[in-house]
């Protein structure tokens, strides 16, 4: 997927300006984030978030030695594990796979590695169809291989009506209106796909080291499809999902489908484990991991190590509320809202996504929510100054920068502006005491009214309450 993080003010204009899609993501809202403060109160949150933090700290400290334990159980199954650097190392490693096995078609479960990858598209250049099977992602490939604009909801951008006028529009059948009859709809559409399908291409949601296992969790049961048709299955994931035990996956279990989409469990979790055994009625004949670097071990050992804990359940973007109300195309690459906010930067370079620290509020809703605890908003802040320190901001907003800096080191200077700054402000004020216009910051201010501040500032009502008190105390005493 080709980066376009650099154009983020643009597309957020223009999807703000889009009121059919202001009115689809207040569903985030209605369907997840309701949702899922319920069937948080099913578990003790803090404390087994807490286990998962330590459980993935723990891990990802020694995530070369999880990663080789990994590697030998799974091969002991019979499966093949293959590493990539880079997303398109590991978008070639699929291809000579497909192309070793004869593969003119593959089915594909719903995977944002494989939208790092590129998968589709290197697939099709090479004469092999590639065929989404979750039913968001398939909606988005028939129209004109439209990016996901959500990692567990890719199609929450468009309602029902859309999706109507485009399966009529693709399928070449009369227009339906009903969801049930759409999904059905869907499932004819794939069903023969399926079963004539060489390879199936799944994501993971963590690997396990002591079984060489693959768990993949989803609500649709294509991922099934995927695994026991094609008689080559291929897992591709990052490096950083391998977890050390059952046990450990029966923790994020618990946390990853109430943080997603507020269900107390998914309705499919399989564990696969090696191809085909001799005797066993389904399950495809070759298995293979390919684990994908893409710029994860860059993160070890950095100030940016926490977001190597990040399981993709999409909670930090459910709830923003830049990301509710421009959705995830703004941000102009795999991963949306606060998580791609800092990924983007991290894997890309912070030079070909200057806007994204600055996309968000730093209310700390996301870090509340993360079920691993990750501090995006300090990760976001930390970007953000190594932006100042690279001179990666324009130079007016560094020179005002410095401005502040230098005036907020001395409290006189400070006091003296602060209170030239409110005079200025109340003057600025119309009869409702409301400023519409403020000064150098016009982008601000023409899309909200500012209430007029009380005459006085701070500092000087605080010395006039001082001053009253001590007064009061000396005539009591």
């Amino acid at each position: 997927m080709q980066i376009q993080s650099m154009h983020f003010k643009a597309r957020a204009g223009e999807k703000l300006a889009d009121l059919r899609l202001q009115k689809n993501l207040k569903r985030l809202s209605e369907k997840f984030v309701g949702s899922r403060a319920r069937v948080m109160q099913e578990i003790d949150f803090e404390t087994t978030r807490n286990a998962a933090v330590e459980r993935r700290d723990r891990t990802i400290e020694r995530l070369d030695m999880w990663l080789e334990i990994f590697e030998e159980r799974a091969r002991a199954t019979g499966a093949t594990v293959l590493f990539a650097e880079s997303a398109a190392e590991a978008s070639q490693l699929v291809l000579q796979i497909a192309r070793e096995h004869g593969a003119r078609s593959v089915i594909k479960s719903k995977s944002m590695v494989s939208e790092e990858m590129a998968l589709n598209q290197v697939l099709s250049d090479a004469g092999i169809e590639p065929i989404e099977t979750d039913l968001g992602e398939y909606i988005l490939q028939i129209n004109e291989n439209e990016p996901p604009s959500h990692i567990i909801a890719p199609v929450i951008h468009k309602d029902k009506e859309e999706i109507s006028d485009l399966f009529a529009k693709v399928h070449g059948k009369p227009r339906l209106t009903d969801i049930h009859q759409l999904t059905r709809e869907a499932r004819e559409q794939l069903r023969p796909k399926f079963m004539r399908a060489d390879m199936g291409v799944t994501g993971g949601n963590f690997i396990i080291a002591e079984t060489g296992s693959v768990a993949v969790v989803t609500n649709e049961g294509n991922e099934g499809m995927c695994t026991v048709l094609p008689k080559v299955h291929v897992v591709v994931t990052g490096i950083e999902k391998v977890i050390p035990t059952l046990e450990d996956f029966a923790v994020f279990a618990r946390l990853l489908t109430r943080s997603a989409t507020g269900q107390s469990i998914s309705n499919y979790i399989s564990l696969l484990t090696g191809p085909r055994a001799s005797g066993e009625p389904d399950g495809p004949d070759h298995m293979y991991f390919v684990l994908v670097d893409g710029g994860r071990s860059s993160l070890l050992g950095s100030e940016f190590q926490e977001m190597l804990r990040c399981i993709r359940c999409g909670a930090c973007m459910n709830h923003c509320p830049v990301y509710q109300k421009i959705g995830g195309h703004a941000y102009g690459w795999v991963y949306p809202g606060p998580m791609g906010s800092v990924l983007t930067p991290s894997y890309k370079g912070l030079e070909n996504a200057l806007d994204l620290p600055q996309a968000a509020t730093l209310c700390g809703e996301c870090h509340v929510v993360c079920p691993v605890k990750i501090p995006l908003p300090d990760l976001l802040r930390k970007l953000r100054e190594r932006q100042f320190e690279r001179h990666l901001r324009p130079w007016a907003e560094r020179a005002q920068l410095a401005l502040w800096a230098y005036v907020a080191a001395r409290p006189h200077l400070y006091r003296l502006v602060a209170s030239a700054v409110n005079r200025a402000l109340r003057l600025l004020a119309n009869r409702r005491r409301l400023i519409r216009w403020i000064p150098f910051a016009a982008n601000w201010s023409q899309s909200r009214d500012m209430p007029a501040p009380s005459k006085g500032t701070f500092t000087a009502r605080y010395a006039r309450w001082s001053t009253q008190r001590d007064l009061a105390k000396s005539r009591t005493s």
